[in-house]
């Protein structure tokens, strides 16, 4: 297995970042997930263009968009895969042990992983901590994680593979690496970005495919939702058939279903829409 690290392909036993690097010691990082087929990237312009996003957010130089497809392809041709998960880490690089930031440069790291086709339903819950709207890290996909794993893994110990947050005022926000839609009387909804969540590259595909409305959503929604279905990158539209202790159907809905089959056809279409 060979991965990029700071310009060439490297053997995955002997890549080396350092102990100091600031995405280690104080989570000064961000990352994109892509999925990929047969040695294919999708989206990769949208997830570029996050990256930088998410960069310009946290400070740091605007990632070099050439030097990540060259990385991207060398790190697929290298390691051939059916559907893999490739994952993109752009860190503050070298750094002092604090917040203050090195003058070293940023850190680059593409790995890529073998994955498998997720099921159509899933079960998640509802925990009780929040996403905060309007917190310094709001709608940037950081390696900032560690409030993720923690909800995931109560998800885990719960039979669920997801968890649903809130945000500080209560309306439905994301999960910890998945967006959320709901169909209330036949129509499709999705928290808005303003609610904390993130800027799901699948979730924006959704909204345009499927009409989708970004709405203002209290938590309790998903309580009386007709349907409720997760979309990521590895996830596509899945559907959910369990929140918390409420039993939906074993089946995509109608309108998850109908979901489901426009992000596959559309998706299949064009892997860089």
């Amino acid at each position: 297995m060979k991965i990029w690290l700071d310009g060439g392909l490297r053997d995955i036993e002997s890549a080396r970042v350092s102990v100091f690097d600031h995405g280690l010691t104080v989570g000064d990082g961000i990352f994109e997930t892509v999925k990929t087929v047969d040695g294919r990237p999708f989206a990769l312009t949208r997830h570029l263009d996050r990256l930088t996003r998410s960069a310009r957010g946290l400070g740091l130089p605007d990632p070099d968009h050439d030097e990540i497809r060259r990385a991207c392809a060398a790190v697929l041709e290298a390691n051939p895969l059916p559907l893999g998960r490739l994952r993109i880490t752009y860190t503050g690089g070298h750094g002092p042990l604090g917040s203050d930031r090195g003058e070293h440069g940023p850190t680059l790291v593409v790995a890529l992983g073998e994955t498998a086709r997720r099921p159509d339903s899933t079960a998640v819950i509802t925990v009780p901590w929040t996403r905060n709207e309007r917190g310094a890290l709001a709608g940037l996909k950081t390696t900032s994680y560690a409030e993720n794993v923690v909800a995931l893994a109560r998800a885990h110990q719960h039979g669920a593979s997801e968890a649903l947050f809130a945000n500080t005022v209560g309306q439905l926000c994301e999960g910890t690496g998945s967006n959320v839609f709901v169909v209330l009387d036949g129509e499709i909804h999705t928290p808005p970005l303003a609610s904390g969540c993130l800027a799901g590259i699948t979730r924006a595909l959704t909204v345009e495919w499927t009409g989708a409305r970004e709405s203002d959503l209290p938590l309790d929604v998903l309580e009386r939702a007709d349907e409720v279905f997760l979309t990521s990158s590895l996830r596509d539209v899945q559907a959910v058939h369990g929140v918390d202790d409420r039993e939906l159907p074993g089946t995509a809905g109608p309108v998850t279903a109908k979901a489901m089959r426009i992000f596959d056809e559309r998706s299949g279409a064009d892997l860089d829409p």
